[in-house]
């Protein structure tokens, strides 16, 4: 079921690429975890920089760290500086030459993640949550965004009951592959419990292989390959089904006129 599993998940390899890009037989487990670790601790550094996404490239004993962000100018610092700190930071952390490239996000209404935070923000400082994602919604569709949706679960409005609301406005997609459905979660840190705040934004379908997923081997393999439309069926016309009912009915009179002749003929 679409609703029930993670849009990017769903279409990996299809119009969606990796967070994490190498390879490894052995130390697996140990690269991944890594991974997090790193992903957790330039977010937690760099909270007030508007990260969506924090990808990790390894090649041999080097290791690429590509942080997309809306305010690239907290992160990189007067003349670098912030940039050099927390590359000396990680190298500390990881115990390798790292080297860090920044992404510039130039709609950040756009971006699911950021949206999730913004909202989960607003309901830190004790806005009320449906004026905070209608908001945002709004927003998303003047930037652009053909659907929106966003869903909030929790004790909301520090009610003793938990329950979820959710707002939506356009087309959202969940079931289409070729989508491009962002989609972005964070939790709302509030006095009477946490709330989970989600976010999918529907920015219109993809045809072909994006620009992102040309060098992916699996990619390359997929698209290569020849498609398999398997044992079909042929064609049924609506003249068919009428002509085959109309012999069966012309069988069904002609049985029934034979039998009036024998019952005829025995009296």
């Amino acid at each position: 079921m679409g609703q029930k599993t993670h849009p990017r998940g769903l279409r990996l390899g299809i119009i969606e690429t990796w967070d994490s890009k190498w390879y490894s037989e052995r130390d697996y487990a140990k690269w991944l975890h890594e991974d997090f670790k790193i992903q957790k601790f330039v977010k937690e550094q760099l909270a007030r920089a508007g990260i969506s996404r924090v990808e990790v490239e390894r090649v041999a004993d080097r290791c690429s760290i590509n942080i997309h962000t809306a305010r690239p100018g907290i992160v990189i610092g007067r003349r670098g500086a912030e940039a050099e700190k927390l590359q000396e930071m990680l190298e500390k952390e990881v115990g390798c030459p790292v080297r860090i490239n920044v992404s510039e996000i130039r709609e950040p209404e756009l971006d699911a993640q950021l949206v999730s935070e913004d909202v989960a923000t607003q309901i830190e400082r004790r806005a009320g949550f449906k004026q905070a994602m209608r908001r945002k919604i709004s927003g998303s569709i003047q930037a652009g965004a053909l659907g929106v949706k966003i869903m909030v679960s929790g004790r909301l409005d520090g009610k003793e009951i938990a329950r979820a609301e959710s707002s939506i406005e356009g087309r959202v997609p969940l079931h289409t592959l070729r989508a491009n459905v962002d989609y972005g979660f964070t939790e709302a840190n509030t006095t009477y419990g946490k709330i989970g705040v989600k976010t999918w934004i529907f920015k219109g379908e993809i045809i072909g292989v994006p620009d992102n997923l040309k060098g992916e081997p699996s990619v390359r393999r997929q698209s290569g390959r020849r498609e398999d439309t398997g044992s079909q069926r042929p064609e049924r016309r609506r003249g068919d089904r009428r002509s085959g009912s109309r012999q069966s009915g012309e069988q069904g009179r002609g049985r029934g006129r034979r039998r009036q002749r024998r019952s005829g003929g025995d009296s």
